[in-house]
């Protein structure tokens, strides 16, 4: 019996070998890419690949070793195809469509719109951003936003996108791939829940207290306290600080921010009453043209897969490959198709670095559909 050095020796030479005869392998898988540049051939053929591994496969003498050689040859194969799409860029048939880059977004000539009312965490996330005498307005639902910037009465929108303890917003990922609108850039706001009222309020008098279904459940603890309050849900904290000023109701009071008490005159009865200290919500900020910071350094993209074994793994490798790396990952159901998905995407990079575009081109050329969300 060998003893480990030996075994260990004798795997070392195989290794050699292997690693010359792949290298050799690659170099052809060049000339085939060459080949494939000149005849507009598709780098993808499913069929062929398909045909290779059933070949290889026949060729195992150990049946045990079928499922660990076809997993092999499937990633020397794949890994031949991101070389070939590195190649395609290079030779410049790119697939990326025209886009306008800018040295800075110009926050003072334009019109921005947001979502709620004064006060809302949308309003500060957006007078933070582009300062507090930017030209605005307000509109009832983020669809309304959107479709404002799309229609151009809007230069940018401010939408929430997710938040450090809920999670993402839902419906904006979806609005997201439904219009051909682009993310230019993001924000975050501290999420600093207060107690708000009419001032001279009476906290032992208090009956009513009105928020957000976030916001209540965010005060949980603080309302735990105070479990005699009725709690009734509203639209968004904003909207709820205004009820307050309108209904003129001393024993009712609103969960809000400190914005909101100076945008409606109200009173700050108690401060930072959420739980935790490390709620934040991430805004992105929409435009409804191709344009892009030339400093951006964060892609991100929506793409459906084809409902097989494998496929999310192998487009996923893409960005592996190219040396990037994935801050996130998202998957929403596709509407009328169930139990089918789309995977929303973050990574590291700049829409003119070509590693980014290699694992785009990659990712283009095998999902069932790919669309660019933003760099930014």
């Amino acid at each position: 019996m060998l003893d480990l050095g030996e075994i260990r020796d004798k795997i070392d030479v195989i290794d050699k070998e292997l690693v010359k005869l792949f290298e050799e392998r690659m170099q052809l898988c060049e000339d085939v890419a060459h080949y494939k540049i000149d005849t507009g051939k598709k780098v993808l053929d499913p069929e062929r690949e398909k045909q290779k591994l059933e070949k290889v496969c026949a060729l195992v003498q150990n049946p045990d070793n079928r499922h660990a050689i076809n997993d092999l040859f499937s990633q020397i194969m794949a890994t031949s195809r991101k070389m070939q799409y590195k190649l395609l860029e290079e030779t410049t048939q790119t697939l990326r469509e025209p886009y306008e880059a800018i040295d800075e977004i110009d926050k003072k000539n334009c019109r921005v719109v947001y979502q709620g009312v004064p006060g809302a965490y949308s309003y500060i996330a957006m007078k933070r951003f582009f300062g507090k005498d930017v030209n605005n307005f307000n509109v009832p639902f983020w669809r309304d936003a959107m479709e404002a910037v799309k229609n151009g009465e809007a230069d940018y929108a401010v939408l929430p996108i997710e938040n450090s303890t809920a999670g993402i917003v839902a419906e904006v990922y979806d609005l997201l791939q439904k219009y051909d609108n682009y993310i230019i850039a993001e924000t975050y706001v501290k999420v600093e829940h207060a107690l708000l009222g009419l001032p001279g309020t009476d906290l032992d008098k208090v009956t009513t207290v009105y928020s957000h279904p976030q916001g209540l459940m965010q005060c949980e603890e603080f309302l735990s306290g105070h479990k005699e309050w009725q709690q009734i849900s509203q639209v968004n904290t904003a909207v709820a600080a205004k009820k307050i000023l309108e209904d003129n109701d001393c024993t009712h009071v609103a969960i809000a921010s400190e914005d909101a008490a100076e945008e409606y005159g109200l009173e700050v009865l108690k401060r930072k009453i959420n739980d935790l200290d490390n709620n934040t919500t991430r805004f992105v900020i929409i435009t409804n043209t191709r344009k892009f910071v030339k400093n951006a350094r964060k892609m991100s993209i929506v793409f459906e897969t084809a409902n097989e074994t494998g496929t999310l793994y192998n487009l996923l490798s893409h960005i592996i490959y190219n040396g990037l790396n994935m801050n996130k990952i998202e998957s929403r159901p596709i509407e009328g198709r169930n139990w089918e998905f789309r995977f929303f995407v973050d990574f590291e990079g700049n829409i003119d670095d070509p590693p980014v575009m290699n694992a785009l081109r990659g990712i283009q050329e095998e999902a069932v559909s790919i669309k660019l969300l933003g760099n930014y």
